[in-house]
């Protein structure tokens, strides 16, 4: 019988050990049959199933056009044939033409997953701001598995909906995002950045369509957001009477910022990645993810004063030089010192954080339709 595990839950230097021939499979939704997915693979001892996509094809809670779907995980497989994984794959409802040939393992429809009459959001929710949680699964060092980021900006957006229930709506996790420098360690997976602007500026036409117009694409993952911003800027053109918006990561405002200074043990360079706050945060949320006995703090980055690496990358300067100049494990920063209590204690003001940019994203656009709707500008022009 085939044994599945959860790629997501594994360390990058657990990834460089698995057999090349290892199946793994990223599914869209959930609900599949995987004693069917097993004989579909030939009855390997082991596979694995990665991170699944919550939306994208027809009969699922969003729908974008085929082929932005398809370049999107085309990438990601690659991603994993870059690796040199021999065996991968996605699984998705039988009848979609996405272009990934042999790659893909078709079932039938699946229970679990929803029916176009059940999307999401749902349509109470119109008047929300619709909330994006957007991750990826990468390497975080020796210690913290691949599936942090995703389980860090699921808890936030989840938290900060919680807070203001009748002006927000989170959405199901994405976790997947844009990656440039996954050559240097195992795991990660990249989504490629014009696929990736491409399918989330297909989401915001789809919700558009629908009658939604505030969103807020919420990263936590720091490769995403100079894409999330391409996205926006396109998405403002496109449709006028909307306000969709994105930030630099969370905990990266100004409470966030006080909140880190007041509480953070380690020196500026503690925090860049699988350092100090994302330890934290992943100890307060997932502990038995955790492996502080494997933790190596690597805080030597190459810094200047206009270019240097902490939880919010520092000085005027934008660069992307090879990751393994600064970092032989994949971490920058001093996880070591990281507790739960502290996580606890940033990821709560994470959350107050993004509820406090809902509200500014309605009072945006409240505003800027008063000024519409009184003829402001070319508004006025019949």
């Amino acid at each position: 019988m085939t044994s599945f595990f959860a790629y997501d839950e594994l360390t990058w230097p657990e990834v460089a050990q698995l057999p090349r021939d290892t199946p793994l499979v990223i599914p869209l939704g959930a609900g599949f049959d995987l004693q069917q997915l097993a004989a579909a693979l030939g009855a390997p001892a082991r596979a694995s199933l990665l991170p699944a996509l919550p939306f994208g094809w027809p009969g699922s809670a969003l729908a974008v056009p085929a082929p932005v779907l398809g370049a999107l995980l085309n990438n990601l497989l690659d991603s994993l044939r870059a690796d040199g994984f021999t065996r991968v794959c996605a699984l998705a409802p039988q009848g979609l033409q996405l272009g990934l040939a042999h790659a893909c393992i078709a079932q039938p429809l699946a229970a679990g997953q929803l029916p176009a009459s059940q999307q999401l959001p749902p349509v109470a929710a119109a008047g929300s701001v619709i909330l994006f949680p957007i991750g990826h699964t990468e390497q975080h060092g020796h210690h913290l598995p691949l599936s942090t980021d995703n389980i860090i900006i699921d808890h936030i957006s989840r938290a900060s909906a919680a807070l203001l229930p009748l002006l927000a709506y989170s959405m199901p996790l994405m976790p997947y995002g844009v990656s440039t420098h996954r050559s240097s360690f195992a795991g990660t997976l990249n989504c490629g950045g014009r696929a990736f602007e491409d399918f989330w500026l297909a989401v915001v036409d789809a919700l558009v369509a629908r009658g939604f117009d505030r969103m807020y694409l919420m990263s936590g993952h720091g490769g995403n957001c100079s894409f999330l911003t391409t996205v926006v800027k396109y998405a403002g053109e496109r449709h006028r009477r909307i306000f969709c918006a994105t930030a630099y990561l969370h905990t990266s405002g100004p409470a966030g910022e006080a909140s880190i200074k007041a509480h953070r043990v380690s020196a500026v360079g503690g925090m860049g990645h699988a350092g100090e706050l994302e330890t934290s945060m992943v100890l307060a949320l997932r502990p038995d993810l955790t492996h502080m006995q494997r933790v190596v703090d690597e805080t030597d980055f190459v810094a200047t004063a206009a270019y240097y690496m902490d939880w919010a990358e520092g000085g005027a300067l934008v660069a992307n030089p090879p990751w393994d100049d600064d970092t032989a494990t994949g971490s920058y920063g001093a996880g070591s010192v990281a507790t739960a209590a502290h996580g606890h204690i940033w990821l709560e003001v994470a959350a107050a954080e993004k509820a406090e940019h809902v509200r500014e994203i309605h009072e945006q656009h409240k505003r800027r339709e008063q000024r519409r709707d009184a003829g402001y500008g070319l508004w006025g022009i019949k």
